[in-house]
């Protein structure tokens, strides 16, 4: 097993230095939360890997920039060192989850346009909803992050939408996250994190069943069934399964 210094670990990732300046390592777990609850499913890391590999590399294609540099291993992709910016950027399409709860609306109707929220992200404490006012006046992001965050986070929802659209499924709202990536002593906004069934709520186009991590947080069963389902979808279910690697063991 190989021995790397490990930067920082969240619930659903790792990162470890990675094999050149500049670089990390990010290696994606099986574990999950949702409040004060924790579990397991089995193989997200694989699927999840596989999943943000194949949508990072099709935005990047269309001109988005992103921290992804190559996949690993099955649970392993090597990605660019950003300083991430700690605002969660939502886009919602559809009603559901806190947003249809605080609005009264029923779950599902389509919005009368994408909504842009915000919610800041920090250690040991669910994000709260933040407006641009509270992101500028902390310092969070300026002024010129947001006018890039912003148009970016839309562009990569409009074109999400449309390739989950071509396999059968809506994208009800995608939370994404942020970094600089500095070149030259000059900063550069890229998209960062994933891009999963972990921050994408994902609906059967004909049924509406639920394929994201909504059935974890609402104990809906067949958790792993339906992350494989959405990589069966996208062309890019590991023939072997999900299977498992062990992460490198971290030193300090």
């Amino acid at each position: 097993m190989k021995r790397r210094r490990r930067f920082f670990e969240g619930t659903g990732k790792v990162l470890f230095e990675g094999p050149e300046p500049g670089t990390l390592v990010q290696y994606f777990k099986d574990d999950t939360t949702h409040n004060k609850r924790a579990g397991v499913i089995t193989g997200k890391g694989v699927l999840n890997n596989r999943i943000s590999e194949h949508l990072m590399s099709r935005l990047g294609e269309i001109g988005v920039p992103t921290h992804f540099l190559r996949r690993l291993n099955m649970r392993e992709q090597l990605v660019r060192e950003v300083e991430m910016i700690p605002v969660q950027v939502v886009v919602r399409n559809l009603a559901a989850g806190s947003f249809a709860e605080r609005f009264g609306l029923t779950e599902g109707m389509p919005l009368p346009r994408s909504i842009v929220e915000y919610y800041y992200k920090a250690p040991d404490i669910t994000p709260p909803l933040v407006t641009e006012e509270h992101i500028t006046a902390f310092g969070w992001a300026s002024t010129h992050d947001m006018d890039e965050m912003v148009p970016m986070a839309l562009r990569v929802n409009d074109f999400l939408s449309g390739l989950f659209l071509g396999i059968g499924l809506k994208l009800v709202d995608v939370r994404l996250e942020f970094g600089r990536l500095w070149e030259n002593e000059q900063p550069r906004l890229v998209l960062a994190d994933e891009v999963s069934p972990d921050n994408c709520r994902l609906w059967d186009l004909k049924t509406n069943e639920k394929m994201d991590k909504d059935r974890f947080r609402q104990d809906l069963g067949q958790v792993e069934e339906a992350y494989q389902e959405v990589a069966r979808r996208l062309g890019i279910l590991p023939e072997s399964g999900p299977g498992d690697l062990p992460g490198p063991e971290a030193i300090q």
